[in-house]
């Protein structure tokens, strides 16, 4: 499966705990044959992880950092019309392919 979301981009949460938080994508992983795509978003889908101090990091305890997330739990918003949309491709005059908002049609 071919995900038309790219490092950088911003996303909105559409289901689960966290519906309705934006975000810029930090990290793809890539698909395997038993999980989903996933993907790490900035400020989205904390979990909590307890930690030993050891060389990297001198102190231990818990912290929040981001858990991977499904993407089909997510949609791309447009950077125009500022609303989450699916994506369309569309060939360009000089043959390149790119990415279009189905909402708004705006290229990017």
């Amino acid at each position: 499966m071919n995900t038309n979301l790219k490092k950088g981009d911003n996303v909105q949460v559409i289901t689960g705990d966290d519906k309705g938080k934006k975000g810029k994508i930090l990290k793809l992983f890539p698909l395997t044959e038993k999980e989903t795509f996933k993907i790490i978003i900035e400020g989205v889908n904390f979990v909590k992880r307890h930690t030993r101090p050891n060389k990297q990091a001198q102190q231990g305890g818990i912290i929040q950092r981001e858990a991977p997330l499904a993407v089909s739990k997510v949609m791309l918003v447009c950077p125009r019309c500022n609303r989450p949309t699916k994506i369309g491709m569309k060939m360009l005059k000089d043959g390149k392919k790119s990415r279009m908002c189905k909402k708004c049609s705006e290229v990017f």
